[in-house]
């Protein structure tokens, strides 16, 4: 049996438990997957927790906020992903050290282009500049995107995200959220990559009025997978993007590294869009205003 966890704050609907330990189950791989929260925990610590599911045997643990950067400075080895983006939201115990790997980055790219396929990402609002932000910044770098406008209530993040992407070549600046609703029609893509609209943080990120048919949305929060942007986007006539589709194929990809050595990636590969199917049937269409 692989033993593995979630380490994060308020993460106890997460259904990563039930992704990894059904994707092992369908591949004849028996998984335990644990659930490590954060929330209510006086004194925390991070590094501690990792250093206990290593010593109780572990194959590895997942990430989430808000440790992902602090995730990636405790590795001893870290992968192209967390070199390129500064965050991990993926950590395993191999003999050689505790690696970190980014799979925010490669899922979202994979979630993209399943539904939008070579859209160029064009002009595009980022919501969060944390640990996914970083990630799905560097993702779109990827995606034809034409200049990612940072919108974060943490100025120095915000600074030194934009600075990061200009130096790799992704035009980035960063804006205030009172120039949001003056040049929102006229940008193409806007991404909420905040805490916003989670079930542990209602409401919604931006003023959503000018949205229209010329944008797409993603929002990465997927508990629920019905966020106020998301429902606006929709009544907009925008296309969206559920945090559902990056869940899976970042899980997806988390799978692969903490199976490697045990299962091929090509028995893994035809399970993934089977695996998204389920999860669009539970947690988005099940929703009485269903996202396309």
């Amino acid at each position: 049996m692989i033993k593995l966890g979630l380490v994060g704050e308020g993460i106890a609907k997460s259904q990563s438990p039930d992704l990894h330990e059904r994707l092992g189950a369908s591949l004849g791989e028996p998984v335990r997957y644990d659930l490590v929260d954060s929330r209510g925990v006086e004194d925390f610590d991070f590094p501690d927790a990792i250093h206990t599911l290593r010593a109780e045997g572990y194959r590895g643990t997942n990430v989430t906020f808000p440790f992902k950067e602090k995730a990636a400075q405790l590795a001893d080895i870290r992968g192209e992903g967390v070199r390129r983006v500064g965050t991990a939201n993926t950590l395993l115990f191999d003999e050689d050290g505790l690696r970190a790997e980014n799979t925010d980055y490669t899922g979202f790219i994979s979630a993209y282009r399943h539904s939008f396929g070579d859209r160029p990402a064009g002009d595009v609002l980022l919501i969060g500049a944390g640990g996914v932000g970083r990630a799905v910044a560097c993702a779109l770098g990827e995606l034809a995107v034409s200049c990612i406008y940072i919108l974060e209530h943490d100025s120095a993040r915000a600074e030194n995200l934009s600075r990061d992407l200009n130096a790799m070549g992704i035009h980035a600046t960063c804006i205030t959220s009172a120039q949001v609703p003056q040049a929102l029609p006229h940008w193409q893509g806007v991404v909420n990559c905040s805490p916003i609209g989670h079930i542990n943080h209602p409401g919604c990120p931006i003023d959503t009025a000018g949205l229209g048919t010329q944008h797409w949305v993603f929002d990465a929060v997927y508990i629920p997978a019905h966020t106020e942007l998301l429902n606006a986007a929709y009544q907009a006539g925008a296309r969206t993007l559920s945090g559902v589709d990056l869940f899976v194929f970042q899980g997806v990809d988390a799978f692969r590294f903490f199976t490697a050595g045990r299962i091929p990636a090509n028995q893994i590969d035809p399970h993934v869009i089977p695996l998204r199917t389920h999860y669009i049937e539970q947690l988005v269409a099940s929703s009485a205003h269903s996202i396309p």
